[in-house]
C-alpha cells in the first residue's frame, strides 16, 4: 500500500507542519530509516522545498512549529526539532527548543539527522578564546565597546545573557546590552 493515502488519513488531508491543505506529498524523515509511515511526514511544497534547502528558510512561514513541534508523530517531533535547530539563532526558535522535550531515541534520531545534513561549510562561531558559542549563551564582553548609532559604550565585563547567532557572519553575534539590541563581534566577547 501506498504511504500517501495512510499519511493523508494520519495529518487529516493537511501538511503535519504548517496545516495548509495545498500541494501534499510525502516526505522521508532520515537518515538511514526505511521509507514507511513511522518516518515520513506528509508536507506542504513550501515546507518541503525548505526542509530540502531549495529555497530559503523564511521565520515567518515556521512559526507554525509553535504548534508542530507538539505532535505525537515521533517523525513530526523529529522535523520540528532540526527545523528548530537550523533556526537556532532566533530567539523564538531557541525558546521553544527549550521547551519540547524529546524521547531520547527520537532525539538521537533527530540529532543523527542534524549531523548528516550539516556540511564542512557550516558555520561556527567562536569567542576570543576559541570557545564554540550557541545561541542562547552567555558572554561577557572582554573591551569596552562604543556601540554605533547610540549614545553609550558597553562596559569591560557587561555579560550579554540569551544571544543569537548571526547566520551568515561567524564572526557576528546579537545580544541585549543596556535595553538595546545590538551586533558584538565575537572576537570582542568570551563565554560565561
Amino acid at each position: 500500500m501506498s504511504l500517501e493515502p495512510l499519511l493523508r488519513e494520519r495529518s487529516g488531508g493537511t501538511c503535519e507542519l504548517c496545516g495548509s491543505a495545498e500541494t501534499l506529498s510525502v516526505l522521508p524523515v532520515g537518515p538511514d530509516k526505511p521509507e514507511d509511515a513511522d518516518h515520513a511526514i506528509f508536507v506542504c511544497e513550501t515546507c518541503a522545498s525548505q526542509i530540502s534547502g531549495s529555497a530559503a528558510l523564511d521565520g515567518a512561514h515556521w512559526a507554525c512549529l509553535n504548534e508542530s513541534a507538539w505532535s505525537q508523530v515521533p517523525a513530526v517531533q523529529v522535523s520540528a526539532w532540526r527545523l528548530l535547530k537550523r533556526q537556532s539563532g532566533e530567539s523564538w526558535a531557541q525558546e521553544l527548543l527549550e521547551m519540547i522535550y524529546l524521547e531520547d531515541e527520537v532525539l538521537d534520531w533527530a540529532k543523527a539527522g542534524q549531523a548528516a545534513s550539516a556540511g564542512d561549510d557550516a558555520i561556527v562561531h567562536k569567542d576570543t578564546n576559541g570557545a564554540v558559542l550557541s545561541a542562547g549563551d552567555t558572554v561577557t564582553l572582554i573591551k569596552d565597546l562604543k556601540v554605533k548609532g547610540a549614545n553609550f559604550t558597553a562596559k569591560r565585563g557587561t555579560a550579554v545573557r540569551n544571544i543569537s547567532l548571526v547566520h551568515d557572519n561567524a564572526t557576528q553575534i546579537e545580544g541585549r546590552v543596556n535595553d538595546q539590541r545590538i551586533v558584538i563581534l565575537t572576537e570582542f566577547v568570551k563565554k560565561a
